[in-house]
């Protein structure tokens, strides 16, 4: 039973973060926070992901969105929950909020290509709890929701798309691959009138190309939507 005290304790600690502190809402809706490190943490639990994994998910945004009177830093991490899980949570991190968003997700994309494969599934969980989300209220408000974001739709969706590639790169047989490529296709729908506009040809050349095992595709291929821009 004491892995999950472990688990439960992480739950605690997340939700004072998130809830207690601050109160943190989903962007441009009326829902706590805490909701999504738990959905990441039940998806990671869902593939059979071990424990420490698991709390990292549900701790994943810990540094980065903790206010400065509670800040959360590695250490705390460490002192709580061990070495494991920080550094799973610290990798996921984005560490520096102050600079432009675009170039918070460029050295996020580049950081994934040093991820081990448990950080390869921290950060899958998080898409995919991100991304189905963004799926979903797509389908009941259409473009409206992307007057929640700091970016707009189409760079929005193209850095989804191109973290989503990295990712199944950097592990193609991960757990989540196939829910990674599902959503992606979800994506690359809701682009069709942004990047994807003017060549449908090759929304039909991605799409033929998510059916397929990425491990049998050699890499131009599973690059070639992200010459769409």
């Amino acid at each position: 039973m004491k892995h999950f005290f472990k688990i439960q304790k992480a739950i605690k600690f997340a939700t004072k973060t998130h809830e207690v502190y601050q109160k943190q809402k989903r962007k441009g809706k009326d829902i706590s926070y805490i909701t999504h490190p738990l959905t990441v943490g039940l998806i990671l639990a869902h593939v059979g992901a071990d424990d420490d994994v698991i709390c990292a998910g549900i701790l994943h945004d810990t540094i980065e969105d903790s206010i400065e009177e509670k800040k959360v830093s590695l250490e705390m991490l460490t002192d709580r929950f061990g070495e494991d899980v920080a550094n799973l949570v610290l990798a996921v991190t984005e560490t520096d909020k102050s600079l432009p968003w675009e170039e918070r997700k460029m050295l996020a994309k580049e950081h994934i290509k040093d991820f081990s494969n448990k950080a390869v599934l921290v950060k899958s969980a998080d898409i995919l709890a991100n991304t189905n989300e963004l799926v979903e209220d797509y389908k009941k408000e259409g473009n409206q929701v992307f007057m929640r974001f700091n970016a707009p739709k189409e760079k929005l969706l193209k850095n989804y798309l191109e973290t989503i590639t990295i990712l199944i790169n950097q592990w193609p047989d991960s757990p989540l691959a196939h829910e990674l490529e599902f959503v992606s296709s979800e994506l690359a729908s809701m682009a069709i009138d942004t990047f994807m506009s003017e060549a449908p040809a090759k929304i039909i050349e991605y799409r033929d190309y998510i059916t397929k095992k990425l491990k049998r595709v050699s890499t131009p291929a599973k690059i070639k939507y992200l010459e769409l821009g």
